[in-house]
């Protein structure tokens, strides 16, 4: 018993302390390439959307606060993230409407138990897509070009955590469904964008 809580208590830190800096590689390889080529909008705003929805509904049911404490650090980097992407690619200011949809989402959801419990059925789904998304723009590009595999391989990380701390503390079948699915995804996403650094290499 001793040696599980021990795990769990290291679970939810290194998880904690990889997600300060998740994130980190993928905006610094955007700033000092002066470019967001490879990344899909799309899919950061699908995953943007998910994680809220999923900080909400464990917010709105009192889980324990370490099993979910990286999700705000997460949205803050993404939404750093958002906003690079945007400024290099010219449209800066259309940013503005996302942050206002995502602010008022926030507040929406909690308005009735069936929102955000039905929010948080199509939350796996909505975060699905947003990894085949990004999945769709590197086949489409066969470029994997400012993606990092690095922070796709925290993210895979964390997910594994997820999955052992869901397992110890809620139980919930649907939160543990959504890591399950995410840690596959995201593996996905690593091998993709190591395949086609591969080929870019060799035509280099």
């Amino acid at each position: 018993m001793m040696a599980t809580s021990e795990l769990l208590v290291f679970a939810n830190w290194s998880t904690l302390l990889v997600c300060m800096v998740l994130k980190f590689p993928q905006i610094l390889a955007v700033v000092s390439a002066h470019s967001a080529r490879g990344l899909s909008l799309n899919s950061l705003l699908l995953e943007l959307t998910g994680f809220i929805v999923f900080l909400r509904y464990q917010n709105y049911y009192d889980y324990p606060i370490e099993t979910y404490l990286e999700y705000p650090i997460i949205i803050a980097q993404d939404v750093i993230l958002l906003l690079f992407i945007c400024h290099y690619s010219s449209s800066l200011k259309h940013a503005v409407p996302y942050l206002v949809v995502f602010a008022a989402g926030w507040y929406l959801l909690a308005l009735q138990k069936w929102i955000i419990d039905l929010a948080m059925t199509c939350c796996t789904f909505i975060s699905a897509a947003s990894k085949f998304v990004q999945l769709q723009c590197l086949w489409q590009t066969k470029d994997s070009g400012q993606v990092s595999a690095l922070t796709w391989s925290m993210a895979c990380y964390t997910c594994a955590t997820r999955i052992f701390t869901t397992l110890m503390t809620t139980k919930d079948m649907m939160v543990l469904a959504r890591f399950i699915i995410m840690l596959l995804l995201n593996l996905w996403v690593i091998v993709t964008v190591l395949r086609y650094r591969r080929t870019s290499k060799k035509t280099d």
